[in-house]
């Protein structure tokens, strides 16, 4: 039967399932397989092969409720806990997608959850993905990649979260005609997109032994992924902002050979240049959407470089307004600036000819500030604008070059 894991209990689980899991698959950085004791809520519960399914009430992102009765008809159930930011589910997309067509003919049922809530998420989390964790943003998601499934919001209560015991996104549980659970754990053994990487499509073999009559060959796995995105994770999301807003920006000069060199990139990340200055009432404007992108794309390899037009004279005045947005560096990105013998990403322009810069940053620019450049490690323009960018675009070409999951 299923069973309410006291505090001590859990913790101890969480942590050793944590250690096995980094022991055995050597992930590092990446999101642990299972969660630390901070991230099991009250009323986080484990459900035991043989147990039945939780019923649950919960809003579809077609407008529709759905309870556990709605899915009574076939042989089989699968319920798929999965998020929009994520990269592991992302990766597994094409192959769900691939499995679901295979099984239309057959006694089999579907149904994916969203179990996150956006207040447990740091922005910096929001780097694999152009969605937030909402019902809104899950409805976009499901319209842009074609679901025609049921796919459930969860993330306001995270009552049916806590119920089947969602551990991470993605995390499957397979229930047969009873609706008693044969199989809990993961899709298969791959955090990468290519269908070659997988080597034990665990919850496909759980449903192809249950359409066989056979015993599931694996009844339970480790889910990795991302871990659920608690309500209760907001108090360490607002630490970490206050962290954010206690760091210093510092400003250093720069003249157009500088420019020259940091153009021509080659240090491993995405580049996004932005000449600007305090005297331009669309330089300000646009400023918050830049630091933006910058702290979403924080934990990824990528940089806000910003340069600046003020006057030398004026260099506090552009320090302390970079200061107010919160033009600042995380902590991966300090790192590889320091390994490039930089001290910071903002930048003051100390040439007397504009033209210098034009020809060092990108000679296609007409010349009016604010100017945005993105470039990969290459160099290579992946957007240009003279005037205000548009987010968006900026985000999604970002991600294009980055891509939405881990690659090997």
């Amino acid at each position: 039967m299923k069973r309410i894991v006291p505090n001590q209990q859990r913790c101890l689980i969480a942590m050793f399932a944590a250690a096995l899991a980094v022991l055995s698959l050597g992930w590092g950085a990446h999101p642990a397989t299972a969660q630390g004791p901070k991230d099991l809520p009250e009323g986080f519960t484990e459900l035991e092969i043989g147990d039945p399914a939780p019923d649950f009430t919960l809003p579809g992102v077609d407008g529709k409720t759905y309870t556990l009765a709605d899915f009574a008809g076939p042989d089989i159930l699968m319920i798929y806990f999965t998020g929009t930011h994520c990269p592991t589910s992302h990766a597994v997309e094409g192959r769900l997608q691939t499995f679901l067509e295979e099984m239309e003919d057959s006694s089999f049922g579907f149904v994916a959850i969203n179990p996150n809530h956006s207040s447990g998420l740091r922005p910096d989390e929001f780097g694999h993905t152009k969605y937030d964790e909402t019902l809104e943003d899950s409805r976009r998601y499901a319209k842009d990649l074609g679901w025609d499934f049921p796919f459930l919001y969860d993330g306001e209560k995270q009552l049916t979260a806590r119920a089947y015991g969602c551990l991470a996104t993605p995390h499957v549980f397979v229930f047969d005609k009873n609706r008693k659970l044969r199989y809990n754990g993961r899709f298969d053994d791959s955090r990468f997109p290519d269908p070659a990487t997988v080597k034990k499509p665990d919850a496909i073999n759980a449903v192809k032994a249950l359409q066989a009559g056979k015993p599931v060959p694996v009844e339970e796995t480790k889910p990795h992924g991302c871990s659920t995105k608690w309500r209760e994770r907001s108090a360490h999301v607002a630490e970490e902002e206050a962290k954010w807003q206690a760091a210093v920006v510092k400003i250093e000069e720069i003249d157009a050979d500088g420019v020259k060199q940091l153009r021509k990139n080659g240090s491993g990340k995405v580049r996004l240049f932005n000449v600007w200055s305090t005297t331009c009432l669309p330089c300000v404007k646009e400023m918050p959407d830049l630091t933006q992108i910058a702290r979403k794309f924080s934990r990824r390899d990528f940089e806000l470089i910003t340069i600046s037009l003020d006057l030398p004279e004026h260099k506090e005045r552009a320090e302390a307004f970079l200061g107010r947005h919160r033009a600042v560096m995380s902590d991966k990105l300090r790192k590889t600036v320091e390994a490039e013998g930089r001290k910071t990403n903002n930048y003051l322009y100390t040439g007397a000819s504009v033209d210098d810069l034009i020809a060092a940053l990108d000679p296609d620019w007409p010349g009016p500030a604010p100017y945005s450049l993105l470039i990969d490690n290459d160099g290579n323009v992946l957007y240009r604008k003279t005037g205000l960018i548009d987010p968006t675009e900026v985000t999604n070409a970002i991600l294009d070059t980055l891509t939405e999951y881990y690659t090997p």
